[in-house]
């Protein structure tokens, strides 16, 4: 209960003082720690994985855009796949060279969890930045994918080292099956969840707690068969992002809503409050140390994380243009001011302390784990140092670049909303015509969708105009001519003009009407 009423509260202060809440609820958890009345939490590490990694990971990819992705999948995929592996090897050596007797399992499962920029943080920090929609996307689709990734390696560096024995080959095959398996039923449980939800009629309560169980029901299974749990909660928010907006009831979707920036909300607090509130405890843990070490070892690992992604981000974009040119299909190359930005927005935050605290306690012979108490600390210090020297610095940063938002999202919403207009007035011509609708319904339809007067119309007319205006929106957006962004937001207000109706409304909702189609 304080942990929650502590990230209500700075939550609150750092929107009022205008900082970066995640640098606010770390020290906040810091302080809480050194509290003398204030005793450890014992924290089971499977426990912690369990109840942070799904539903976060869940909703992130509920709201990614699936043309998005494939709009910019190249640089999603060297951002999300290449660079975590090239930066867990980069760590790895890092740590094995300057830590005298780190085994090179221990350095790998170091660099795997370091390797991921947490998404959370980045785009919280960024939040009083209006990034271009093509950072924006990037840094969303890096932050989504890359977890996988990570995770994966994750486990395959966790199984070496409490194992103590490793094979190139096993490794290799071990990720394509845990990742190809974990799609699979990440597929298999959005299809299944899609096809029970489709059966349920009206019933925003139900169908929201299996919203919340949803994560939970691709998670777990694909975690007991050994496949990549990760990718397949993924795989799941993905399938019903796409779906959702397609069939479930506008009041389902608001309360969803709703519910979903409650919970995530208070997860994303937690963890950094957590990320302060382990932090006494793990200085603890490593006593024996010498603090000189500890701190030579801190510094050196979080400039091999930051220095790695700036000197593999800042080259690709050119070098890529080079070979283009090389074979003669040229491209415009992006602004350097972008490049840079991109490759100083890898901040590292709480997905990282989850996955460290994670951390078996024993190995298979059941000795303690080695250096588990060190990776744990050394994931602190990338935390807090990326939190601080980068975290602090985005706004300036951006501002001397001259990095602000473009106008895509400005033109594309006027043209939405127009043709959305046309859509609506066709559709009251057509009943007019009809005969479905006298000529002075009509009018006060026409004043209320314009919301110029008050107005009173059937809400089965004004029912069917919003369901016809939704139907365009998703056209607009499957044809690419809309982003997620812009189609979330006016979907957003159409559900709200069809909560205004009231429950009189219902008779006409999409799925109830799908036989009548």
């Amino acid at each position: 209960m304080l942990l929650l009423g502590t990230t209500a509260a700075l939550g609150v202060l750092a929107e009022r003082l205008r900082l970066p809440a995640p640098v606010l609820l770390v020290l906040g958890g810091i302080g809480l720690a050194m509290l003398p009345s204030m005793t450890p939490m014992p924290l089971r590490p499977e426990t912690v994985f369990l109840l942070f990694v799904p539903p976060l990971l869940y909703r992130a990819a509920l709201n990614m855009s699936l043309f998005e992705l494939r709009r910019r999948v190249r640089g999603i995929a060297f951002l999300s796949v290449t660079m975590v592996l090239a930066t867990m090897i980069i760590v790895a050596v890092a740590a094995h060279a300057v830590i005298p007797g780190l085994p090179w399992a221990a350095a790998f499962v170091l660099g795997a969890i370091v390797s991921p920029p947490d998404s959370v943080a980045a785009i919280s920090l960024t939040r009083s930045v209006r990034l271009p929609r093509s950072i924006a996307t990037l840094l969303r689709g890096e932050g989504l994918v890359n977890d996988a990734a990570a995770f994966v390696a994750y486990r395959i560096a966790v199984a070496a080292l409490v194992s103590d024995t490793f094979s190139v080959k096993d490794a290799a095959v071990g990720f394509v099956t845990a990742a190809g398996v974990g799609v699979a039923i990440g597929i298999a449980v959005g299809w299944t969840i899609a096809r029970l939800r489709e059966r349920m009629r009206d019933m925003p309560v139900v169908e929201n707690t299996i919203s919340l169980l949803t994560p939970f029901a691709a998670f777990v299974p694909a975690e007991q068969l050994g496949a990549s749990s990760v990718l397949a909660v993924v795989a799941t928010g993905l399938y019903l992002g796409y779906w959702a907006p397609r069939t479930i009831s506008p009041t389902t979707r608001l309360r969803a809503n709703a519910m979903w920036d409650m919970i995530v909300f208070l997860l994303e607090g937690l963890i950094f409050v957590l990320v302060g509130f382990e932090l006494p405890r793990a200085l603890d843990a490593i006593s024996g140390y010498a603090p000189t070490s500890l701190a030579l070892w801190g510094a050196v690992i979080a400039a091999a994380v930051i220095l790695s992604r700036m000197v593999l981000v800042i080259p690709r974009p050119y070098l890529e243009g080079a070979l283009r040119r090389w074979r003669g299909h040229p491209r415009p190359l992006p602004a350097w001011s972008r490049v840079l930005f991109v490759s100083w927005a890898g901040v590292r935050g709480g997905e990282s302390l989850v996955i460290a605290l994670a951390l078996p306690l024993t190995t298979v012979a059941g000795s303690i784990l080695p250096a588990r108490d060190l990776i744990i600390f050394l994931t602190f210090a990338v935390i807090l140092s990326t939190l601080v020297v980068q975290g602090l610095t985005f706004g300036m940063l951006a501002r001397v670049l001259g990095i602000q938002g473009d106008a895509d999202d400005e033109r594309e919403e006027a043209s939405a909303r127009a043709h959305l207009r046309a859509v609506g007035a066709e559709r009251l011509s057509s009943q007019l015509s009809a005969g479905a609708l006298d000529p002075g319904a009509a009018t006060r339809a026409r004043a209320l969708l314009r919301l110029d007067v008050d107005g009173v119309a059937t809400p089965k007319v004004l029912g069917e105009v919003f369901d016809a205006q939704r139907t365009a929106l998703l056209g607009l957006f499957d044809a690419g001519r809309v982003s997620d962004e812009v189609m979330r937001r006016l979907l957003q207000e159409l559900d709200l003009q069809v909560a205004l109706l009231g429950e009189n409304g219902a008779d006409w909702h999409p799925a109830a009407r799908r036989g009548q189609a």
